[in-house]
């Protein structure tokens, strides 16, 4: 490894909370320096009563507990007509995410000594265990892509090499006894800065390196191998490799789906049916689901448009409630994408962006499918989708709305799941996102009148209430007044403010267990949230300008995911344990660790709770937590690992035999004034920084954790 460079030093606070500058014009187009796009006027929760350490964090597991790697059997059966290669052996589960039979809901201690708070530009992991690197940015997917070369970038090498700012990790088996298995990435944004050597603006990009930026968006998928009978795995170099593939925002075609596809909402120049979208923007979280797909979420993709000044003038108030810049041209970080493909200017192509936002599921082992785009499940700023079977056999979609104030979605689709590993199962199983109902969330309380904005427990030593389903669409029936079926699944958030949902501090992602059913909101923060005229704390959201956001449990009524009410509770409130401001379901805080901006949560097959963390608003590195949620220990929760400096930790996903958590590093050294000519973070390699996915394992064979 070459000298370590010297590092920038860091920024003091800014007004962008506890995310660097940088990572805020990147990720999500400064967000915080607009309005809240959420302007309504629908009641908010007081109202409605009154009157040892390595990177980020776990657990999109949930889905994907799912996948046994380890287990024995075959997806696919012969038979029925179909694109897809030769169907690969996989493990002989019926339900591809649900966790091992047999394992004990989780409720004991984790054996693990927590990794302390950090500064450091490393993956650090507890005692015990080791890491390594899979895979980073540039790395071949395609056989036969060529090596990253940051000053001979093309769109054409971008395109066969492993995206840029991974974020959602799934793992899927390949044989049956975990030896090999597809690694499915999502690649969020890019961050221009840190790609393109001499790199002064976006103007002074040439249109190649926007299309080669443009091409490192999307998904990867590759094909692993497990290293002996460790937990380790690496990618596989060799011999045809048939499943590996990129997906772009660049050139891969999309299917939509669902009541709002072929609407006129979707119609374009270039589409003028509006069933097939070129490209997924900015694709955040995500899940596996039961038979063996991966549900992607498109988060930020207002930041990708310009030219909302002139757009229709009718059409300007819903561009507005996705947070696009109507008044500007070009609005602020612009990447000015229109510069290579006209169809980002909403001065000629206005429909353009209602084609993003919608949640993808793609087939990896089907490398010549066409992905394809749900509206069925609404559309809004998606940080990702987690599916359950209902005891009725019905598929539950989980989702939330990333935004300051925005809502909780559930989907509960028509048909019911088929178990088995025939193509014949899977087919049927294919459809099931196309059609079904889509609700949105309401919460009461029962404390309202003691919630002070401090984040005191209230008297009766709950943050806890009901809640309701409110269902906006059914099939092709509305249930939103003034609003069709199209209508409300292209303008969601519009349906959302209609029916008054409950206003909520950034709900990313939402994930079921798969032991018991109830359901986790990771909150990330909200500084917004008491402020000015801003909504006021409430009993689900306790903390006047939160900083450190929250866990959200829902369990619905009679253990039913289909149910249309639930009671609710606040386990976790985060931040300092020493801070009176925070809850962990009343475990002795001096044996907590401190943790900051929940982002994403997963389970282990023992029913653990995984969380992990973007933008640490407690000044150290972003990780990944992990602590019962049943038993004398719940709550005792204590930091697994910890990213890089500048880092997020993203997508971790443990696979079904508990010996592996993949993480996604995403934005190493993103610092303000950092640049690929003078990093802030060296990490993996020693030059300059690149995002990649880790994966961690036990030196003892044993489980994670237990």
């Amino acid at each position: 490894m070459s000298e370590r460079r010297r590092l920038l030093p860091l920024l003091g606070a800014n007004r962008h909370g506890s995310r660097d500058s940088m990572t805020c014009l990147y990720r999500c187009g400064n967000a915080c320096d607009h309005p809240v796009p959420n302007t309504s006027d629908n009641p908010y929760l007081g109202d409605l009563v009154r009157g040892e350490v390595s990177r980020r964090g776990v657990v999109r597991a949930g889905a994907v507990g799912a996948l046994v790697l380890g287990v024995g059997g075959s997806l696919a059966g012969a038979g029925a007509a179909s694109a897809a290669p030769a169907a690969p052996e996989l493990p002989e589960v019926e339900n591809f995410a649900a966790p091992a039979a047999g394992e004990p809901t989780g409720g004991g201690a984790l054996t693990f000594k927590a990794v302390p708070p950090n500064k450091l530009d490393t993956f650090v992991v507890p005692n015990g265990y080791d890491h390594s690197v899979v895979i980073r940015w540039g790395d071949e997917v395609v056989p036969g892509a060529p090596e990253l070369d940051v000053r001979r970038q093309t769109a054409a090498r971008q395109s066969k090499q492993f995206g840029y700012n991974n974020d959602f990790v799934g793992v899927l088996p390949l044989d049956r006894k975990g030896k090999r298995a597809l690694l499915v990435v999502n690649h969020e944004y890019t961050n221009e800065e840190l790609m393109f050597p001499g790199f002064t603006s976006h103007d002074a990009l040439d249109v190649e390196q926007v299309k080669a930026a443009m091409a490192a968006h999307g998904l990867s998928v590759v094909e692993l191998e497990r290293v002996g009978d460790t937990g380790e795995y690496r990618v596989v170099t060799k011999g045809a490799r048939k499943y590996n593939r990129r997906i772009t925002a660049l050139a891969t075609k999309f299917e939509l789906t669902g009541p709002a596809a072929g609407s006129a909402w979707l119609r374009t120049a270039a589409d003028p049916k509006g069933r097939t979208v070129v490209g997924t923007l900015n694709n955040c979280a995500g899940g596996v689901t039961p038979w063996g797909t991966v549900l992607s979420g498109e988060e930020n993709f207002n930041q990708y448009f310009v030219g909302g000044d002139a757009a229709p003038a009718d059409l300007k108030p819903k561009l507005a409630r996705y947070g696009i810049d109507t008044t500007n041209r070009y609005p602020s970080g612009s990447r000015k994408w229109d510069r290579a493909d006209e169809r980002f200017d909403l001065a000629r192509h206005p429909n353009e962006a209602h084609r993003h936002g919608w949640i993808v599921e793609v087939d990896p082992f089907d490398p010549e499918g066409r992905p394809r785009k749900h509206t069925a499940l609404g559309r809004f700023k998606h940080e990702g989708a987690n599916v359950i079977v209902a005891r009725s056999g019905h598929v539950v979609a989980y989702l939330g709305d990333d935004e300051r104030f925005d809502y909780l979605y559930k989907f509960v689709s028509d048909k019911k799941y088929r178990p088995g590993n025939s193509w014949q199962a899977r087919e049927h199983n294919l459809t099931l996102l196309e059609s079904g109902t889509l609700y949105v969330a309401k919460l009461d309380y029962t404390s309202a009148d003691e919630i002070d904005g401090s984040g005191k427990l209230p008297t009766d030593g709950a943050f806890n209430g009901r809640g309701t389903w409110i269902r906006l669409v059914s099939g092709d029936r509305s249930y939103v007044d003034g609003m069709t079926a199209a209508d409300v699944l292209t303008f969601t958030r519009l349906a959302g403010d209609k029916v008054g949902a409950t206003k909520m501090d950034r709900p990313e992602d939402v994930e079921p267990s798969l032991r018991t059913g109830k359901v986790y909101v990771a909150l990330t923060n909200n500084t917004n949230r008491g402020t000015g005229s801003n909504p006021k704390a409430d009993e689900a959201n306790p903390r006047t300008a939160n900083r450190h956001g929250h866990i959200l449990e829902l369990v619905e009524d009679r253990g039913d995911n289909t149910a249309g009410t639930f009671a609710w509770s606040l386990p976790i409130v985060c931040g300092d344990p020493a801070d009176p401001a925070t809850y962990f379901s009343g475990y002795d805080k001096s044996k907590v660790s401190p943790i900051s901006c929940p982002d994403n949560v997963a389970f282990d097959s023992a029913g653990n709770l995984w969380i992990s963390t973007d933008g640490n608003a407690l000044g150290s590195n972003d990780g990944l937590f992990a602590t019962p949620v049943e038993g004398p220990e719940k709550g005792h929760l204590k930091q697994f690992l910890t990213v890089p400096i500048g880092a997020e930790t993203c997508g971790p996903f443990i696979t079904g035999d508990d010996r592996s958590v993949f993480v996604a590093v995403q934005h190493p050294g993103e610092i303000s004034g950092a640049s690929i000519d003078n990093p802030a973070s060296n990490w993996p390699d020693g030059d300059f920084a690149k995002p990649g996915v880790v994966v961690t394992w036990r030196l003892d064979g044993r489980h994670i954790g237990a």
